[in-house]
């Protein structure tokens, strides 16, 4: 779900390295061509993928592995090339999930082709996509590695039941950031953050989508199934905390600077961004509140009428082997959504690689997973009204 560009990996690990290179990544299965995909109202959409051996597929800025000494270089983007014959044109053209929508839909609002067989976008926005059918149905029967190693915890969210069109990339947690040392105790609850002590030195993120889940869980809410009524009372909550200046303000990714500089002592946050921070300060933490958080996840999806769907089913299908995985996770550090890469990471001979799988920031341990949840999804008809009323609340 972040919704914003992602912030740089650390490059000095590289586990295509460590792990020895591109050998660990095994060959792929051979592909066919799928059924063509029928679009309401419209002819079939012929698959060109057996005799186009190419693939377009958008993406935000930084969110894949690079090579250490040579950053243009994708090694795991390679690797499938390499093995498939199919040549990928890697586009890192997304930077805002509202703003690729207006980019794309004119396309799709006419059943025409986008000119990306694949894209990465979060899942609140999926959503969109998938109700307004502009998105192809997965044939899993081609993705033997998705079946298996996609995490149970991301299997079926309530706009996608069971992951027919959409494949997580990566995901996250939304929960609390906060500053151990300047703080001077522990956040355990979403209640801390309305302390009297904290007063002003609070931020919310800025977005519908990112801030509800959590605070409704604040509440006791169970997210995966809240309803209008729960939305109010979290509105009329951060009102409240917004006049009597307990939320400071409310933010995009920039909340980073004001947790770093000491401005802000615990917000709202994202899992991936807090490990960047830690890396230069160690006393910011993240925590997952005693009544839950937010799971979320950014996902790949093949847009109605690309030509190339079966090509885009074989990347799809490459990034659930857990090598590929464990490489991936190791340079974006968000939440991985193939839990059997951990044990690749822990096999690593680089100490600070096999650090990450005991990182439960990006393997979740039991305890974790227990509290986390993945909110059903704001419908159309519901979004026109939440968003006049969360938007005249963050204008305050």
């Amino acid at each position: 779900m972040p919704r914003t560009p992602k912030h740089p990996p650390f490059t000095r690990r590289s586990l295509l390295r460590t792990l020895g290179g591109g050998a660990v990544l095994g060959a792929l299965a051979g592909c066919g061509v799928p059924g063509a995909y029928v679009a309401p109202g419209d002819r079939p959409a012929a698959d060109l993928s057996a005799r186009d051996r190419r693939l377009t597929w958008a993406n935000w800025p930084l969110y894949i592995d690079s090579d250490e000494k040579h950053p243009n270089r994708r090694p795991t983007l390679e690797a499938f090339e390499k093995q498939t014959g199919i040549a990928v044109d890697y586009v890192e053209e997304i930077n805002d999930n509202d703003e690729f929508f207006g980019k794309i839909s004119p396309a799709l609002m006419n059943h025409q082709q986008t000119g990306r067989d694949l894209i990465v976008i979060s899942d609140w926005m999926c959503a969109r996509f998938v109700r307004l059918g502009w998105v192809q149905e997965m044939d899993r029967a081609r993705q033997p590695q998705v079946a298996q190693h996609l995490d149970p915890l991301l299997r079926s969210p309530a706009f996608d039941p069971g992951r027919k069109f959409t494949v997580p990339w990566q995901s996250g947690i939304t929960g609390i950031a906060y500053n151990r040392r300047k703080l001077g105790r522990e956040i355990q609850r979403v209640s801390d953050l309305w302390a009297p002590g904290l007063k002003g030195r609070v931020t919310l993120l800025s977005g519908l989508d990112e801030a509800f889940a959590l605070l409704m869980q604040g509440n006791g809410v169970d997210i995966t199934r809240w309803t209008a009524d729960d939305f109010h009372r979290v509105c009329d909550q951060v009102e409240r905390h917004v006049r009597s200046g307990q939320i400071r303000r409310f933010t995009g990714n920039d909340y980073t600077k004001d947790l770093v500089s000491g401005d802000v002592l615990a917000c709202q946050a994202y899992s991936g961004d807090v490990i960047q921070l830690q890396a230069d300060n160690p006393d910011i933490h993240f925590v997952v509140p005693e009544e839950g958080a937010e799971l979320w996840a950014d996902s790949l999806m093949i847009p109605d009428r690309a030509r190339r769907k079966a090509n885009a089913e074989l990347l799809v299908d490459h990034y659930y082997r857990p090598e590929v995985a464990a490489a991936l996770a190791s340079w974006v550090n968000y939440v991985c959504p193939v839990p059997a890469a951990r044990d690749v990471l822990a096999a690593a001979k680089d100490r600070d690689t096999a650090a990450l799988a005991e990182n439960p920031l990006i393997f979740p341990d039991p305890t974790m997973r227990r509290r986390l949840a993945v909110a059903r999804d704001i419908t159309s008809t519901e979004r026109l009204d939440f968003a006049r009323r969360w938007n005249r609340i963050v204008g305050l």
